[in-house]
């Protein structure tokens, strides 16, 4: 697929099919997430695929309830990893850059997933200590986006999106 093909198809959605994901089209996805831009080129994060029920029930609760996580086939949780970039950064790096690595791995992860006809919902509504704990995570990671993942269930209607006038701004804020 086209690469705007991609940026045109992605959206959010909350409704998966049951069957699995296959190994080779997560093995791709992680692939693109692995080339993703990051500070350093640290990568100062960590992704963790859930495919078992019990924990994707409770990263559902984790997230506030919202159940349709537990629903996908598969959960990728993306977890900066502070340390690794305050060795190189300092502070900014523990408190930003690991942060912006890991999300932007997550977007890499998402346009990825339409590319190879899955779709997923970006969750960053969670507990990050339930997320932690059900994930049994070292204490240094802090997880920072879940990524539902699977095939549509649903084809949502796109939301309005603002228009370029009022998100881009040439030169200086007056």
């Amino acid at each position: 697929m086209d690469f705007f093909a991609v940026i045109d198809h992605r959206q959010s959605v909350r409704a998966y099919q049951k069957n699995a994901v296959e190994p080779d089209k997560i093995a791709a996805l992680l692939k693109t997430v692995r080339l993703a831009p990051s500070a350093g080129d640290l990568q100062a994060y960590a992704v963790v695929v859930i495919e078992d029920a019990d924990t994707k029930q409770d990263l559902a609760r984790a997230a506030f309830d919202q159940g349709f996580v537990a629903q996908a086939p598969a959960v990728l949780v993306f977890c900066a990893d502070p340390p690794r970039s305050e060795a190189k950064y300092g502070a900014r790096g523990a408190t930003l850059y690991a942060v912006q690595d890991a999300t932007i791995a997550a977007a890499h992860a998402q346009l990825a997933a339409v590319a190879l006809g899955l779709a997923s919902c970006w969750v960053g509504a969670f507990d990050e200590r339930a997320v932690a704990q059900a994930l049994g995570a070292p204490p240094h990671l802090r997880p920072v986006a879940l990524l539902p993942l699977g095939y549509p269930a649903e084809t949502p209607a796109r939301p309005p999106r603002r228009r370029l006038e009022d998100l881009v701004r040439r030169g200086r804020f007056a």
